[in-house]
Order: C-alpha cells, then structure tokens, then sequence
C-alpha cells in the first residue's frame, strides 16, 4: 500500500501533495520526505563529489532541511517541476554550508553550480527561487523597519502621508539625513530622545525650522533606513538622490 502511495505521488500527483503540505495538511509530509531521502542523498553527493552517509555526513542534513524549504516556497506553473526546484535550492544550500564551514574541503566547487540537470532549467528554476528569497527578504526587511518607526511614535501611513511631494524637498531631506548620521551628537540624541533635534539641525543646515518640523517624521524614517542594512529598502532612495 505504502509502495503504492509513493508511485502515485512521484507519477503523477507530486504538485497536488505539495501544495496540501503547504496548506498544512501534513498528515503523510514524513512519508514524502522518507522516500525522497534517496533522491536528497543523490543530490548532496553531486555537489561533494563522494557518497553521502544519511546517518552520519552534516551535508546530508542541510540536505533534508533544504527538501522541506523547497517544499514550502514551491510554486508549480514557474517554469520547472518539483523536483528540478528542490534540486537546486538543496545543492544550493549545500554549496553555501560548504563555503561556510568548510573552507579546506580540498576541492573547487566554482563549477558545481554548471554540474546540475538541463541549463535552461537550472535557469528557471533559479530565477524561481531567486525571486522567492527577494520577496521574503523584503518583508523581513519592511517588518522590521515598521517596528523601528514604532520605537519613533511612525507608522508606514505617516510615512505616505508626510513624504514631501516635490523631488527638491526630497532629495534636501535625503542631504540633511545623511548629515544627521556624520555628527554623532545629533544621531545619538535622535535615538536615545527618539525626538528629532530640531533646533540643533536647523544651525547646520539652510532650512528653516518650520520645514524641519513639517518634515519631521519624514527625516527620522530616512534617518532610520540609512543606518540599518536595508538591502532592499534602501533601492527606494536611488530616485531621490541627485
């Protein structure tokens, strides 16, 4: 019966199981993954060149965690099938642990990534998963700059609300941010206060404090975005700086 379950799933209904595993329908997930182990065994032992041990070698194990990553960010009708995808998100992952942990492991692995299936669906497929793992860096990015505003007494909707119209207006709040970050006593003030220093800004640069106030909130989120490591967010600023 169990012989026959797995047939069906790898013939004919392996999209069908996952996307009930990513509803979280995961009553037969450990049947799945238990037959696949063979196939992430295959996969880890192409990228390092020698038989993998399931029991025993730490690639097999990022292996097995990749396999139920792909799993999850799997979306069907992108160009490649299930297994293509998770064969590329598990070498993947194995590559980087290798780079990582194991900088002496005595062979090049420049052409691992060239060492896999069909080109044209390497290709897809990595796209695929490129653009899964943007989108997920950018929510991360965007929750946690939402909870750094939430420190400031600013929410995102403020953010809409005060951003000044004028491109002028946005590219001076963008010079005096930058200026606030190189004197530390105006940065340390901003974050320890959580207040803008209006008056102390308003000395150095040729606004008038009025404006300062009216783009208050404005200039504290540039301040926020430009001093944490935003990869993402801070591709939103290539169109105000001059």
């Amino acid at each position: 019966m169990l012989r026959s379950f797995f047939r069906k799933v790898k013939d004919d209904q392996i999209e069908k199981f996952i996307e009930q595993f990513q509803n979280r329908e995961t009553e037969k997930l450990n049947d799945f993954i238990e037959q696949y182990k063979p196939f992430i065994a295959t996969k880890v032992s192409e990228v390092c060149k020698r038989k993998i041990a399931p029991e025993y070698d730490d690639e097999f194990s990022i292996g097995l965690i990749a396999f139920h990553e792909a799993i999850e960010k799997y979306t069907p009708n992108k160009g490649s099938n299930f297994l293509s995808f998770a064969s590329l998100v598990i070498k993947r992952r194995v590559i980087d642990y290798i780079r990582k942990e194991k900088k002496n492991y005595g062979y090049s692995l420049d052409d691992r990534e060239e060492d896999m299936e069909n080109p044209y669906e390497i290709k897809a497929t990595s796209e695929q998963y490129q653009k899964q793992i943007e989108t997920e860096q950018r929510k991360e990015e965007i929750s946690h700059y939402t909870e750094k505003l939430k420190e400031f007494g600013i929410t995102m909707l403020d953010l809409t609300e005060h951003c000044p119209k004028h491109k002028d207006a946005r590219e001076t709040s963008l010079h005096i941010a930058k200026m606030i970050l190189k004197h530390e006593n105006l940065k340390r003030q901003l974050f320890d206060k959580k207040k803008l220093p209006i008056k102390e800004v308003a000395n150095l640069v040729e606004v008038s404090r009025k404006t300062l106030e009216r783009n208050r909130k404005y200039l504290i989120a540039l301040v926020i975005l430009l001093s944490e490591d935003y990869i993402y967010l801070k591709e939103y600023l290539k169109g105000v700086e001059k």
